[in-house]
C-alpha cells in the first residue's frame, strides 16, 4: 500500500491500528465510547517537507461515568502520543448515534412520559412516536450538570412515516445520559396534534419534463491522483473527517498558493421562538453532532448529474471501529454559461463559456440536509455553496391564530423563525504565507471641489492590521470586500498580487447579549474575523460547544489582538440564510442557498480564460 499524503484522508487500516494503540494502553473498555475521531494535520513545515507523522485525535467517553478525555496516537509508530483527562473541563463531547436511540428509549419508558400521553389521549399512538435527540443548549440549570439531552415529541402513523408533521406541543424530557434516567418531564398546555400527514413521497411525477443528457464522450478534463485534484491550473486536495466533513488543502491557481486550508468548521441553528419546547434550540451541527459522521452516500444522477468521480472517507463509529462511506465527496465539472463576450464594431462576436469544477459533500442532521459545493472556475475565481434543504422544524398552534415568532405552514403547524450561520474558516496563503488583510469600500465624494458634478465616487482601502480591527460586518451599500494582499509579491503593475473574499450579506446572530446562544456563538455576532495561525485554533465556537457555557473560541482567541501584517492569516467568514418559512418550504424545503466568493483581484496580470477555445458555433 503506497505511503499516504501527510493531508490525507484516514484509512480503514489507520483507524483500527490507532484503536489497537489505545486498547493496549487501556484506555478501551465495555463502557468506552468514541464521540469524536479526527485526524491530527501535521505542522506546515513537515508537511512541506513530505515526511510527517500520521496521528489521530481520539475523544474517549466513559458512559458509565461520564468522564471523557482526549488520546493522541501515532499510527506511524504505533504508539501513544498523549492522554489528557477532561475531568474539570467545560463542555461536553460531541454526541454518540447510540445515545440518540438511548434517548428515546428513556422516554418512552418513563412514566411521567407515559402519562403526559395518557391525559392528551395519545396513548395509543405511542408504538410508533419519535422522540427527538436534542441538544439543550447551556442555561445553567442545576439538573442539567454532565451529559444531558432533551427530547421533543412527535407521532407517526407507521414506522415509515415522516414524523415532522405531528409534534406534540409542550411535551419537553429532560435526559440525563450517565445516570440514564429522566431527569423531569415538561407538559405544558393542550394543543391538538396537527393532523395534515407530511409525506412527500408517491407523489404522481409530472410528464411534461424532457430529459437532459450531460456527457463528456472523451471523459473529464480533470485528474486524479489520490486525493489531489489537477484541472485547467488548479491544483488542490480532497479532505475529510469527522467534524468538518469535507476539507480542501493545498489550493492553488497556475502553479501558485492560494489556500492553504479551507472548510466551513461550524454551524450554529438559533431558534427564535419563546415556547418552552423551542427557546433553547442552538444546535451546534458540527461541534455537537459532526458533519462528517452523518455525511451521505452520494448516488450518481441523484446527488451528482455527470461524469463523475467519487472520493471514499472512513470515519470511526461509537466504539472507534472504522466505517467506510463510499461515495462521501464527489467531483464533476459543469457548464457555467458565458465567461466572456463581446462583440465588436464590425459585428463579429467572441464568446467563451464558462466551465466549473464541482468538489461536493451532503450531510443530513436530524430534521435538515446540508449540501456544500465548492466550486473552481476557469479565471480563478472560488466560490462556496451552501444548500439548505430538508424539513423544517415544526410545532403546533391553533389554526389560524398568528404568532409572533413562527409561521403557519400547514394547518396548525408552526415552524420557527431560525437562522443558520455558517463560519467557513480559510487559512489563506496568497502567493505565500505572508498575508496582510485591508477592507475595500466604495464611497461617494461630497459634491465640491473633488466633485464638481456630484457624480464621482471612489474606493477606499483599510488595512485591519490586528484581530480587533479585523472583527468586521458586511456592508452592502458600501460594495465591501476584504482583500488579502501577498507581502512578497507584486503584479506587473507593481501592486500586490490579491484575492477578495466577496460577501453575500446576511443577518448575523439576531439573538439579544444577554441569551445563552449569544454567549455560546460569539462568533456568529460578526461576518469576518481574523487571526493569525495556531495550530491550535480550528473551531470558531471552541472544541466543546456541547454545553459549553459560552466564551470559548474566537472571542477567547482574538483577546490577545495579535498583528496580522505581513503574517500567516486564517480569515473565519459568517454567511447564511435567516429564515422566515413559507408554505412552499412544506413538506420538504426547496433548496436555500448561501456563501461567498473568493476571486482574484491582481492576482493575474490580465484575464487568465483568453486562451479558451470557441465553441462549435461560436
Amino acid at each position: 500500500m503506497s505511503t499516504p499524503h501527510p493531508l490525507d484522508p484516514l484509512t480503514t487500516a489507520e483507524l483500527s491500528a490507532g484503536r489497537a494503540v489505545l486498547a493496549e494502553a487501556g484506555l478501551v473498555g465495555d463502557t468506552i465510547r468514541f464521540p469524536q475521531v479526527l485526524p491530527v494535520e501535521p505542522a506546515k513545515d513537515e508537511v512541506r517537507a513530505g515526511d510527517a507523522d500520521r496521528r489521530i485525535r481520539y475523544t474517549l467517553l466513559d458512559t458509565a461515568t461520564g468522564r471523557a478525555g482526549e488520546a493522541v496516537v501515532s499510527v506511524s509508530r504505533h504508539e501513544l502520543v498523549s492522554w489528557d483527562d477532561w475531568a474539570e473541563a467545560e463542555g461536553q463531547p460531541a454526541y454518540l448515534f447510540e445515545e440518540y436511540d438511548l434517548a428515546e428509549r428513556l422516554t418512552k419508558a418513563s412514566e411521567q412520559w407515559q402519562a403526559a400521553m395518557a391525559r392528551r389521549g395519545l396513548a395509543h399512538r405511542i408504538e410508533h412516536a419519535f422522540c427527538a435527540p436534542l441538544a439543550p443548549g447551556y442555561f445553567g440549570r442545576a439538573d442539567e450538570t454532565g451529559r444531558v439531552i432533551r427530547s421533543l415529541t412527535f407521532l407517526r402513523e407507521d414506522a415509515d412515516d415522516s414524523p415532522w408533521a405531528h409534534p406534540v406541543e409542550g411535551l419537553i424530557t429532560h435526559i440525563d445520559l450517565t445516570t440514564r434516567e429522566v431527569l423531569r418531564v415538561e407538559d405544558e398546555g393542550d394543543v391538538p396534534v396537527p393532523a395534515e400527514h407530511g409525506r412527500y413521497t408517491g407523489v404522481p411525477a409530472r410528464t411534461s419534463l424532457r430529459p437532459i443528457e450531460i456527457t463528456q464522450p472523451d471523459g473529464p478534463s480533470f485528474t486524479v491522483d489520490g486525493s489531489e485534484i489537477t484541472w485547467e491550473g488548479w491544483r488542490l486536495r480532497v479532505g475529510f473527517n469527522a467534524r468538518e466533513g469535507l476539507t480542501l488543502h493545498q489550493v492553488g491557481f497556475q502553479d501558485r498558493p492560494v489556500l492553504y486550508r479551507a472548510s466551513v468548521a461550524e454551524m450554529v441553528v438559533p431558534y427564535g421562538d419563546i415556547a418552552p419546547g423551542r427557546f433553547w434550540i442552538s444546535y451546534f451541527d458540527a461541534g455537537e453532532y459532526q458533519f462528517g459522521k452523518n455525511g451521505n452516500n452520494l448516488r450518481q444522477g441523484c446527488d451528482c448529474l455527470g461524469v463523475i468521480h467519487y472520493f471514499p472517507a472512513w470515519v470511526a463509529d461509537d466504539h472507534g471501529e472504522p466505517v467506510e462511506i463510499p461515495q462521501a465527496v464527489c467531483l464533476h465539472e459543469e457548464d457555467d454559461g458565458i465567461l466572456w463576450k463581446h462583440t465588436d464594431l464590425g459585428g463579429r462576436p467572441e464568446v467563451r463559456r464558462s466551465r466549473r469544477l464541482v468538489v461536493s459533500s451532503i450531510s443530513t442532521i436530524g430534521n435538515y440536509d446540508y449540501g456544500f459545493y465548492w466550486y473552481f472556475y476557469l479565471d480563478g475565481t472560488i466560490e462556496l455553496e451552501a444548500k439548505a434543504t430538508g424539513v423544517v422544524f415544526c410545532g403546533a398552534g391553533a389554526t389560524g391564530q398568528a404568532q409572533p415568532h413562527a409561521t403557519e405552514i400547514a394547518p396548525g403547524l408552526f415552524a420557527p423563525v431560525h437562522q443558520h450561520l455558517f463560519c467557513a474558516r480559510l487559512d489563506v496563503e496568497v502567493d505565500g504565507e505572508r498575508n496582510s488583510l485591508y477592507e475595500v469600500d466604495v464611497i461617494g465624494v461630497p459634491t465640491g471641489p473633488e466633485n464638481p458634478y456630484g457624480n464621482a465616487f471612489t474606493w477606499r482601502s483599510t488595512q485591519l492590521r490586528t484581530e480587533r480591527e479585523a472583527m468586521r460586518l458586511a456592508d452592502p451599500s458600501r460594495a465591501r470586500v476584504w482583500e488579502i494582499r501577498s507581502a512578497d509579491r507584486v503584479n506587473r503593475l507593481g501592486k500586490p498580487t490579491a484575492y477578495q473574499l466577496v460577501p453575500r450579506p446576511s443577518a448575523t446572530l439576531m439573538a439579544q447579549p444577554e441569551a445563552s446562544v449569544h454567549g455560546r456563538a460569539a462568533f456568529a455576532t460578526r461576518h469576518l474575523w481574523a487571526t493569525r495561525f495556531h495550530e491550535d485554533e480550528r473551531y470558531p465556537a471552541g472544541e466543546r460547544p456541547n454545553a459549553h457555557p459560552g466564551g470559548a473560541g474566537l472571542p477567547e482567541w482574538t483577546a490577545a489582538d495579535r498583528d496580522l501584517t505581513g503574517t500567516d492569516l486564517v480569515l473565519w467568514h459568517v454567511f447564511g440564510p435567516t429564515h422566515v418559512p413559507r408554505p412552499e418550504d412544506w413538506p420538504v424545503m426547496p433548496v436555500d442557498r448561501s456563501g461567498f466568493l473568493l476571486r482574484p483581484y491582481g492576482f493575474s496580470d490580465r484575464n487568465p480564460a483568453l486562451d479558451l477555445p470557441a465553441g462549435h458555433h461560436c
